[in-house]
């Protein structure tokens, strides 16, 4: 009927016991609506039992068709005067709410709709910063959180996590876990400078110094492994992930194209290989004859559907990350007269290459799974020379 497990959601029709606030409390689902019914009760064995009976009761009452969704039924109140009728219900103390357990429980009822990529990082920035890094770590303190993540965050990253934090506080808000959010509007008074990012940060490589790069990695004895890769990457224009994620199920028999619709992404579990692409569930790339002999010279004879196109020594799905702070910086470091850049900016190569030769912008972007606005926006200008004439 019960557990004791804090993380793990109650199954239908079964009410859980948890430990919020140093209080018990009671979780269940009902109907489609995730309940939340706070006993008021310290984790005592008597305290326990009188939990253990509320419980009891809810799902009687679910599995009868007599449940009050008005939680009114059930409230402490209700079950003392039926235990011990003479003795008043114990009054709470008044604890802060905690912003560790809120945001568990927040994640909680939320995980089925994030992604693995925002669980294993988005997520997890949050709970390290509020289990390890902040000194307050209650509700009563919010403007002291506040201003210790102004004081020790970029802009950028204050504004991420207020923003996270106050949406998390809404949701326990409209669940009747706090009476307020004290983070309402606090990320909007946090004013990010104009900053590069990886889609705009763009400083291409010229063809000689693409060309140099992908000779460098043929010839290197440590990581030839990933000249293919290298050499896709820099012809494709596509995102480091999407490449990771290909299979030779995805490129046409004939060669004549390539379906990219998944990539590889860092999850709770570690690399994971999920459906969809950033900004699409999937595109088509016309491949070329170049980009078909590279196919053709790594494409063993008795392969199947589901191997890898590009895949780590041990044959497991590349880590990009690792990768690029490995053998992209090391062999790049080795190249003198070429400055060394993101492995990113093989993308921003191609795109920059494409339009010098005379390619149309909405074909670009159609390419690449970029809105024309985007390409016009921080490739256009930069891909034509612009001079004064004499007047």
């Amino acid at each position: 009927m019960t557990s004791q497990s804090p993380k793990r959601k109650s199954s239908k029709g079964t009410v859980q016991i948890k430990i919020s606030h140093e209080r018990l409390q009671l979780v269940f689902r009902f109907a489609g609506k995730r309940y939340y019914l706070s006993t008021g009760f310290s984790d005592t064995v008597a305290n326990r039992k009188l939990a253990e009976m509320k419980a009891k009761q809810i799902e009687l009452d679910m599995l009868s068709g007599n449940f009050d969704p008005t939680l009114a039924k059930y409230k402490p109140e209700s079950l003392i005067a039926k235990v011990k009728a003479s003795t008043p219900p114990p009054q709470p103390t008044q604890v802060a709410a905690s912003l560790a357990d809120l945001w568990e429980s927040y994640i909680d009822f939320k995980r089925s709709s994030l992604s693995p990529s925002t669980l294993a990082k988005d997520v997890q920035r949050v709970r390290n910063c509020i289990n390890v890094h902040l000194p307050f770590k209650t509700l009563d303190k919010a403007v002291a959180i506040r201003d210790w993540l102004v004081a020790n965050k970029t802009p950028n990253s204050c504004k991420r996590m207020l923003t996270q934090i106050s949406a998390c506080c809404d949701w326990a808000l409209k669940s009747g876990l706090i009476k307020e959010n004290p983070f309402e509007d606090m990320s909007s008074d946090i004013k990010i400078p104009k900053a590069s990012k990886e889609e705009a940060d763009i400083n291409a490589f010229t063809t000689q110094e693409r060309d140099r790069i992908i000779q460098a990695f043929k010839d290197s004895c440590y990581y030839k492994h990933y000249a293919p890769l290298i050499e896709f990457l820099f012809l494709t224009g596509c995102r480091p992930s999407e490449a990771a994620g290909l299979e030779w199920k995805h490129v046409a028999n004939d060669f004549s194209f390539i379906r990219f619709e998944q990539a590889v992404v860092v999850s709770e579990s570690g690399l994971t290989c999920k459906a969809g692409l950033k900004t699409q569930k999937k595109r088509l790339f016309p491949v070329n004859p170049r980009l078909a002999s590279l196919l053709k010279s790594i494409k063993a004879l008795a392969i199947g559907d589901n191997t890898k196109v590009f895949a780590s020594r041990k044959g497991t799905w590349i880590d990009v990350h690792n990768f690029t702070s490995r053998g992209w910086k090391a062999t790049l470091l080795a190249l003198d007269g070429i400055e060394y850049r993101k492995l990113y900016q093989t993308r921003h190569t191609f795109i920059t290459l494409a339009l010098k030769n005379g390619m149309n912008v909405k074909d670009v972007a159609t390419l690449v799974g970029n809105s024309p606005e985007i390409i016009y926006r921080h490739y256009a200008g930069q891909s034509r020379e612009i001079t004064v004439p004499d007047f």
